[in-house]
């Protein structure tokens, strides 16, 4: 089973020249649609920390589904070779190691079968450390939430969430979610409860984004906290 791992790296790297290896990685954020239709795939957004290396190297969301859940377990696939960053001249001063960016990306998850409206839940690999884990899959799993699967007329103005956040404040003391490792202009979620802030920072925050009744600090779409641990 190992072997098929190699297939999509030899097409996309280098005609299987080199040994490859898998570096499994967690989950850090992770979005769907709230509900879906029955049988029909769904987009799920991802943002990972890529691995620490400077090989070429093929991304894999990992996604499968099974009559109770979806489960996604992110890896890479990478090129062999020493796994130490060369240092590069940067902008006139000194060597500096590789850029350390996350990995934001969209994915489908396979359409999920059922006869009735139901949940499914929705996992991935977890924000714990696994180090020397051999495949992608034996990274351990946590639930991030839940997808409803109907059979017709699913609402799409909802949107679930779930990872590890940080809690940030704008010019005007509003406070937003961000997901942790994303440090981008205005990629922050307005929290809905401006008062209830408790455990957001640094914590496994799960919600779901939605259009509020009233705006929020100027904005309507807010995210709704619905747990943190």
């Amino acid at each position: 089973m190992r072997a098929l791992y190699y297939l999509p790296l030899c097409a996309a790297l280098i005609g299987c020249e080199s040994d490859v290896s898998i570096a499994p990685v967690t989950l850090q954020w992770m979005e769907w649609p709230a509900e879906v239709l029955a049988a029909r795939p769904f987009p799920v957004r991802l943002i990972v920390i890529p691995v620490a290396v400077c090989q070429r190297r093929v991304f894999r969301a990992g996604i499968s589904a099974d009559q109770s859940a979806v489960t996604v377990a992110p890896y890479y696939l990478v090129e062999g070779g020493p796994t130490v960053c060369p240092p590069v001249m940067g902008g006139g001063g000194p060597f500096l190691p590789e850029p350390f960016f996350v990995l934001d990306t969209m994915t489908t998850a396979p359409g999920l079968s059922t006869t009735y409206a139901r949940t499914f839940d929705i996992r991935g690999a977890a924000d714990v450390s696994a180090a020397g884990a051999p495949v992608a899959n034996d990274l351990p799993q946590r639930t991030f939430g839940a997808v409803t699967v109907r059979l017709s007329n699913p609402d799409t103005t909802r949107r679930n969430a779930a990872g590890v956040a940080i809690l940030v404040r704008d010019t005007l003391g509003c406070a937003l979610v961000q997901p942790f490792g994303f440090y981008i202009p205005d990629a922050a979620y307005m929290l809905e409860d401006q008062k209830d802030t408790a455990g957001v920072n640094y914590g496994f925050v799960r919600g779901y984004l939605h259009d509020a009744p009233a705006p929020v600090c100027g904005r309507t779409r807010v995210f709704h906290v619905v747990s943190r641990n």
